[in-house]
């Protein structure tokens, strides 16, 4: 899953910990996914590190408190996935195109191989159709496009309007009480 805008409210780089709010749902949704076996990742494009805005440090700080909330409310998160780079960032470490940047799908194949991750039976979920092409480029199964209002055009297998209809979309139950072990 994406971060920003999936995990978190989307706020612009997002980099603080008082700064970053869950979108409703999302433990949940977590929750009844990790019962129903999936292993949950997370795959970000963090350009404020490019951009200088923050630091890894700050970003890796933010992730792994991020992995303990999610891990305290029975939703672990296996890894999380981040493309530090932009092509017009002021980081000349970062400041470059690269193959992790979604919409190329980098940052899943290497999931795939640290994971041994089945993408063609993989769910890939995001917000914006970068998202999207990633996984479609990497040959996720299935991609949901999470979309408040109304969608653009898109290439997603289906979309939803909150988070809290996914798991009945996939057939796995309410996520209220859906998380078993």
């Amino acid at each position: 899953m994406d971060r920003d805008g999936i995990v978190n409210r989307d706020a612009g780089y997002v980099h603080r910990i008082e700064d970053f709010h869950f979108l409703p749902g999302i433990f949940e949704l977590c929750a009844a996914l990790h019962g129903a076996g999936y292993r949950l990742m997370v795959v970000t494009n963090q350009a404020g590190i490019a951009r200088g805005i923050y630091t890894l440090e700050q970003m890796h700080a933010l992730h792994a408190w991020m992995r303990e909330q999610f891990g305290l409310r029975g939703a672990p998160l296996a890894a999380v996935y981040y493309c530090p780079h932009h092509p017009q960032g002021v980081v000349p470490e970062f400041a470059r195109a690269c193959e992790c940047r979604k919409p190329k799908p980098g940052m899943i194949f290497q999931a795939r191989d640290e994971h041994g991750v089945d993408l063609a039976a993989s769910l890939l979920l995001g917000n914006q159709e970068t998202d999207i092409g990633a996984g479609i480029a990497a040959g996720v199964g299935t991609t949901v496009l999470y979309a408040e209002g109304m969608p653009p055009t898109t290439r997603a297998t289906f979309v939803v309007r909150s988070l809290e209809e996914l798991p009945r979309r996939l057939g796995i139950g309410h996520p209220a009480g859906a998380a078993r072990e």
